[in-house]
């Protein structure tokens, strides 16, 4: 059984790609992380703000990617990125204040 993950693509207003995704990111169906990340081209930035829960699988996709992305995690995932050693290879930032994930 797939766990529900939703991902949708957008460009803030200056161009940069954006991936929002929500929901729980496990092997499950980490592939839909995988092909969204292979088909947005050079630097992206990835909203994790409402993802809840995130496994070993979805952090090797990110692992796969860290060198171009951005995170924008949520206080939730923090440790998990810290722990796997994910923050020392891509930027990980927090949600603005408010909420918002970041300006168009």
């Amino acid at each position: 059984m797939t766990t529900p993950l939703s991902i949708t693509s957008g460009r803030y207003s200056d161009g940069r790609p954006r991936l929002t995704a929500a929901g729980e990111i496990d092997m499950s169906n980490s592939g839909v992380l995988a092909r969204a990340l292979d088909e947005t081209p050079g630097p992206v930035v990835v909203d994790l703000t409402s993802v809840e829960y995130l496994d070993s699988a979805g952090l090797s996709v990110l692992f796969a990617h860290a060198a171009r992305l951005e995170l924008i995690a949520p206080p939730l995932l923090e440790p998990v990125l810290t722990v796997s050693g994910l923050g020392d290879m891509a930027t990980v930032r927090g949600p603005e204040p408010g909420g918002s994930p970041a300006p168009d």
